[in-house]
């Protein structure tokens, strides 16, 4: 057995699934159909147990080629049905025994609809899962270490801890890639890992990118002296807000091409999720958290300049607020939902952000184009 406590006393019995014990984390959910590989070895969900609204989880197994980093980084999982016999011609082993392997205690058979109704009223809110034959008692002591946690340190738990240069790959290597696709060899991007996911560097090799991942502590002057054509500010958990020695250092990026003399390359910027919210701190902007979040493959987004509505893959509980936009910014992208900004471009420097997943691999790929915006971008600077 196993049980779901929640910061406001609502207890939520099942079955437990991965290992055994207790852990307590922000209880959010996921409204993808598929994907759940992709969403455990995120590190953007550092921190939180996942909840999946899609009933029945687990049917094609576990499939090491579609993590986005080499483990899982929730502190606990929740489903309503766990697959025990997947089917799939790629599939490595059943996903119970892969949250055994990764120490994550889960739980599965309760009703995640109704969990899923709590948070989007009452809003995000910490929880506990214990692998138990009796629940604890619901006491004031255990209510109150449940409200108290609070995420620290994400970033600095999910980045990498050295600079890693990685070859370019060659475009017949990808034989999938649309004809369209922008297709550059020999530019330099800095890819500066927050948390970053794998796809989002696949996406740059693919393009013929030589792409140089660099850990968050990374300062300015040191991606400066790597001469690159741009900078990829990538996704990650947490608080925004928190990452002061980032943001600041995002702002001397900024400062850098503000004012370059005439004739001399500036460096385009690119900003995913964390890397967005961040690079608007950097530029005046605030942001503040929402009250459950954007999490799954299937929230609309609206392209402010030619009206156009993509699909977009989410993972967020934080977004820019609309009227702090410095007025060198433009809103590019609004959700269709909630109007929450989505999306930037500035117009005083080279550098563009958005709050979705264009890299979503388990999920739409319809913006998958920024990716060619930011060679474009790239190149008209070379």
């Amino acid at each position: 057995m196993a049980f779901l406590i929640l910061a406001d006393g609502t207890v939520f019995e099942g079955k437990s699934i991965g290992a055994s014990g207790s852990t307590i984390g922000e209880t959010v959910f996921t409204t993808g159909m598929t994907g759940y590989l992709e969403t455990l070895t995120d590190p953007s969900y550092f921190g939180q147990i996942v909840t999946q609204t899609f009933p029945l989880i687990g049917n094609y197994g576990v499939i090491p080629e579609d993590f986005e980093s080499k483990k899982s980084w929730v502190k606990g999982y929740i489903v309503r049905e766990l697959c025990d016999i997947p089917s799939n011609f790629r599939c490595e082993g059943t996903l119970d025994s892969f949250l055994k392997s990764q120490n994550i205690t889960g739980i599965c058979g309760i009703d995640t609809r109704a969990l899923t109704k709590k948070l989007r009223e009452a809003g995000v809110m910490n929880g506990m899962i214990i692998s138990s034959d009796k629940c604890p008692e619901i006491n004031a002591s255990l209510l109150e270490k449940i409200k108290n946690y609070k995420i620290t340190e994400a970033v600095e738990s999910v980045s990498c801890s050295e600079i890693k240069k990685e070859k370019a790959s060659l475009v017949k290597d990808y034989p999938e890639i649309n004809h369209k696709m922008e297709k550059v060899q020999n530019l330099k991007i800095v890819l500066w890992d927050f948390g970053a996911k794998t796809n989002i560097q696949r996406e740059l090799e693919k393009r013929g990118a030589e792409v140089t991942i660099v850990p968050y502590f990374t300062t300015a002057q040191e991606i400066l002296a790597l001469n690159p054509d741009g900078i990829m500010l990538s996704n990650g958990p947490g608080d925004p807000a928190d990452n002061t020695k980032i943001i600041s250092e995002i702002k001397k990026l900024c400062d850098y091409d503000l004012s370059l003399p005439e004739g001399k390359k500036p460096v385009t910027i690119f900003g995913i999720c964390l890397g967005h919210q961040m690079l608007a701190l950097a530029r005046g902007a605030k942001t503040s958290k929402l009250k459950y979040g954007h999490r799954g493959g299937n929230h609309p987004v609206k392209d402010t300049e030619t009206g156009l509505i993509y699909i977009s893959s989410q993972n967020h509980g934080y977004a820019v607020e609309n009227d702090s936009i410095p007025p060198y910014a433009k809103l590019a992208f609004i959700n269709c939902n909630d109007n929450t900004c989505e999306g930037l471009t500035y117009t005083d420097i080279p550098a563009f952000s958005v709050q979705f997943h264009p890299e979503a691999c388990g999920g739409p790929h319809d913006t998958n184009y920024l990716f060619d915006k930011f060679i474009r971008e790239m190149t008209k600077k070379l």
